[in-house]
């Protein structure tokens, strides 16, 4: 898991806009997977899938120490949304187009990292780890990031002991830029993170 939240889980503050374009608010992907934009429609069930995985959440989100109230989901909803059209963040949600309204996990390109770049952050649900989501989802978002005016690099960062999280960006094909020291603001986090790297 990489961190799909403003790392300190509070509506994003006035930022420089990443690029003056926006991706797509839906991409289709195969296996009947969907990222959608998110929006307050969405507050509710993201909320419920946020509440079911916090002990899958917790170890390495800093954001899930504690479950978040339905108020608090709605509020991150607003600011994503503010994010969204001021071109800083541009959060999805992802779904199973089998089973409707159900959130299988959440992903965001932040732009947080600098002008030029753009980070994809992400969480699964506990129960849909393994069948290649996160994988499916970077990589189109990955493109999406990839074709906005601006952007040239798109990165992702986790923690070192993190093998599931480092498993993505290598499985994409990104390069493994550096391993720089961060705080330690999760449990299970150790202060090493990598920093993959893929360039347009």
């Amino acid at each position: 898991m990489s961190q799909a939240q403003p790392r300190s889980c509070e509506p994003a503050r006035a930022a420089l806009e990443a690029t003056t374009g926006r991706p797509p608010e839906l991409l289709r992907l195969p296996g009947g997977l969907s990222l959608h934009r998110r929006r307050s429609a969405h507050a509710g069930a993201l909320n419920r899938a946020v509440r079911a995985n916090m002990d899958h959440l917790r170890p390495w989100m800093e954001w899930a120490a504690e479950p978040p109230s339905r108020a608090r989901t709605a509020e991150l909803t607003r600011a994503g949304t503010a994010a969204w059209e001021a071109g800083t963040d541009f959060m999805y949600l992802a779904g199973l187009d089998a089973e409707p309204g159900l959130v299988v996990g959440a992903f965001g390109l932040h732009g947080r990292i600098g002008p030029g770049a753009l980070e994809i952050g992400y969480w699964v649900a506990a129960r849909n780890v393994g069948r290649g989501i996160a994988t499916a989802a970077a990589g189109a978002l990955t493109e999406a990031a990839l074709a906005l005016p601006g952007i040239t690099r798109v990165e992702i960062r986790c923690d070192q002991a993190n093998g599931a999280s480092a498993a993505v960006p290598r499985k994409l094909g990104y390069r493994l830029d550096r391993v720089a020291e961060a705080a330690v603001r999760a449990p299970a986090e150790t202060g090493r993170q990598l920093v993959w790297v893929m360039e347009r």
